[in-house]
């Protein structure tokens, strides 16, 4: 059991993904649904609360996202943030328009008035805003409980109707008291009780896969990665000899990756998996390409390819699984808002009409932190648990431009000292995801009083929570002059290094 759950409506915000983030960091569920989803679709899934996230849009511009204007009068309660507060405005009958001095950034919110919402919150602490309009009429029955130096409402509520919003976003870490705000809605306001777990999860989850598979035979996708190798572990415990892995070396994987990880899936994990070597076939169908994207279909069709001789040799398969996580999800496809896609992913977008198999993706709607903790209650050792991500695709979004195999060896043998040298300086843990990208640039060196003209490198490493943002990670000057010059000395065809120090946004984790 779940409990009653909390229902986000986004329309468009960047930071949606951080409300629901935050929502379950509390051990609440929730889901996110279009910001167009009907009221009476809402009211069938009877949830405890509403959260209207922010966006992009203004309410008073033609076709501005809004969604149905009873929202706010079917009495379950709702927090607007930010847009989702100027909704709550416009539909009330408040009147909102453009500010003359936008604000955005860290601001000081002052509390004004005794609130439910803003309990045990510091009378002036930080917050983030990002907002261009303000609100310029207000109805008697509603309160402004907070202002700031360039909002005089910052904060509303009324307790009767509770409906309930918030000028700046509470979801993001730069708010001090962001987490105590969503706290007192969801647990004072709302009365919702903490029950979601990675435990019942992984109950429910089992009951789900047994009911839907039945006696059918499933194949598992293995990548390597932490995602892929719980939803082995979870299959097994669910359906047991149904289960099919497969591994393929695509000739895109870190140095010793694919011998290392078949001897730990059989031998540590106890896992049924079939190894497939297919570098040669996935480097040949990339030669010459060049754009990321069509990297990116190229591999996903090939793999597709591969599972399907798979078949041939286990008999009929019904169902396909994959660790697909809702970071892949929302990055790929707009399914949930009016939000911008970033880029593809090879796991996500369904499989080809003519295959008849029907996709298991239990982790679809689970941010990274959670199947860690799924791994943790199904007895994945810690060291395997913290695993750094690794893209489906491998290295060939790390090579820039066109790949081919020396480059995949010299990025290679990079990656492995960077890893090498992470773990010498204790600093593995402390960063969310490290790895190397190979330039498709070449710059003058002297090596022995030799003139070389070769291949730049950079190095990746950035702190992060789940992957929907992080920022670069400020390692010790003394490990970087040692992973360069290790590269440098020892990886042929590599004569510079460089750091990137680029956050997310603007940029993204990977290059590519």
């Amino acid at each position: 059991m779940i409990g009653k759950s909390v229902i986000i409506l986004d329309f468009g915000s960047q930071y949606t993904q951080l409300i629901a983030r935050r929502v379950r960091e509390l051990n609440v569920y929730c889901e996110i649904l279009p910001y167009d989803t009907s009221v009476d679709f809402i009211i069938r899934k009877d949830p405890g609360a509403i959260i209207l996230s922010g966006g992009p849009s203004s309410v008073y511009q033609k076709g501005a996202p809004m969604p149905e204007e009873r929202i706010l009068k079917i009495g379950i309660p709702i927090l607007g943030i930010c847009y989702g507060l100027q909704i709550i405005a416009c539909l009330s009958g408040m009147k909102v328009e453009s500010a003359k001095e936008r604000e955005f950034g860290l601001a000081t919110l002052v509390v004004i008035k005794e609130s439910k919402l803003l309990k045990g919150v510091d009378k002036s602490g930080r917050v983030w805003m990002s907002h261009g309009d303000k609100i310029t009429q207000f109805p008697n029955d509603f309160i402004v409980t907070a202002k700031t130096e360039n909002s005089e409402i910052a904060a509303i509520e009324s307790s009767q109707k509770n409906i309930y919003g918030i000028q700046f976003h509470a979801e993001v870490v730069h708010t001090d008291d962001g987490k105590k705000i969503i706290s007192n809605f969801l647990f004072n306001i709302s009365r919702l009780e903490e029950n979601w777990n990675m435990r019942n999860f992984i109950l429910s989850s089992i009951r789900s896969i047994r009911e839907i598979v039945k006696d059918k035979k499933v194949i598992l996708g293995l990548s390597g990665g932490v995602d892929s190798t719980v939803l082995a572990l979870l299959l097994k415990k669910a359906i047991g000899k149904q289960l099919n892995s497969v591994f393929v070396d695509t000739g895109l994987l870190r140095k010793n990756e694919y011998s290392t990880l078949m001897r730990r899936f059989k031998n540590e994990l106890n896992l049924d998996v079939t190894g497939i070597n297919a570098g040669e076939e996935f480097l040949g169908e990339l030669k010459g390409v060049t754009s990321p994207e069509k990297k990116r279909k190229i591999i996903g069709k090939k793999f597709i390819d591969i599972f399907s001789t798979v078949e041939k040799n286990i008999g009929k398969v019904e169902f396909f699984a994959q660790g697909t996580l809702y970071p892949d999800v929302i990055e790929s496809v707009s399914v949930k808002g009016p939000s911008a896609t970033i880029k593809s992913h090879h796991n996500v977008g369904g499989l080809p009409k003519k295959m008849n198999w029907k996709l298991v993706e239990p982790f679809r709607e689970l941010f990274k932190d959670e199947v860690r903790d799924i791994g943790r209650e199904l007895g994945l050792d810690e060291k395997f648990i913290m695993r750094h991500p690794f893209p489906g695709p491998g290295l060939a979004i790390r090579v820039i431009g066109e790949i081919t195999k020396n480059k995949i060896e010299k990025l290679q043998e990079a990656d492995y000292i960077l890893k090498e040298e992470l773990d010498n300086f204790d600093l593995y843990k402390e960063v969310w995801q490290s790895f190397v990208v190979l330039l498709p640039v070449k710059t003058v060196g002297v090596m022995g009083d030799v003139r070389t003209y070769e291949n730049v490198a950079v190095i990746r490493l950035v702190e992060s929570v789940d992957g929907m943002t992080a920022d670069w990670f400020p390692a010790p000057p003394e490990f970087l002059k040692r992973v360069s010059n290790r590269i440098v000395n020892e990886v042929k065809g590599i004569n510079r290094v460089t750091y990137d120090l680029t956050s997310k946004p603007p940029g993204t984790i990977e290059w590519e």
